[in-house]
């Protein structure tokens, strides 16, 4: 194991975005027998701090590829493209339009009905952009592109808490 691996290297998959859940799970599993601090104490302290550190190291690889978010995310920032979410807030004028539109439907819903529907919407939003992220990352390799969809990942991740917090402020 190097600790200058990148994910990717480190569980041993393509640097892709499309994973096998199973093999990244057992993998990680894996990983973590031969990296856990236990085996290193016949060695001594030095030992077993470097096992600890390459344990969090396989620790925090694991959850940006089990992720689907991190994992486009991360993809991008391999290739040379930052998402920048803090500063780069920029959206097609459609995508905002739809916010807008969900916002609104959100704040003026009043039922259980309503709030479900609100959510399938955004549920179906967020499959068909991370099959376009797909696509952008795997096929196409369109890092910039991608970027944009991971960013409206997030904007459909963070709409997605508010519908349930408004489910459980409606009592369902």
């Amino acid at each position: 194991m190097n600790l200058q691996s990148d994910d990717f290297e480190l569980f041993g998959v393509p640097r892709r975005f499309a994973q096998d859940r199973a093999q990244l799970d057992a993998r990680w599993k894996e990983l973590q027998r031969e990296a856990h601090p236990d085996r290193f104490a016949a060695q001594g302290p030095a030992a077993q701090r470097a096992a600890m550190q390459w344990s969090v190291r396989i620790n925090e690889a694991y959850q940006r590829l089990k992720d689907p978010l991190r994992r486009a995310a991360y993809l991008c920032e391999l290739h040379g493209v930052p998402l920048r979410a803090e500063d780069n807030t920029a959206m097609p004028a459609q995508f905002l339009l739809q916010q807008m539109q969900w916002r609104e439907a959100l704040e003026e819903a009043r039922s259980a009905a309503e709030v479900e529907a609100l959510e399938r919407s955004v549920q179906q939003a967020w499959q068909d952009t991370l099959a376009r992220c797909a696509e952008l990352l795997d096929q196409q390799q369109d890092w910039a592109a991608a970027a944009q969809e991971v960013r409206a990942l997030m904007f459909l991740g963070r709409f997605a808490e508010d519908v349930e917090r408004r489910r459980e402020a409606l009592g369902e």
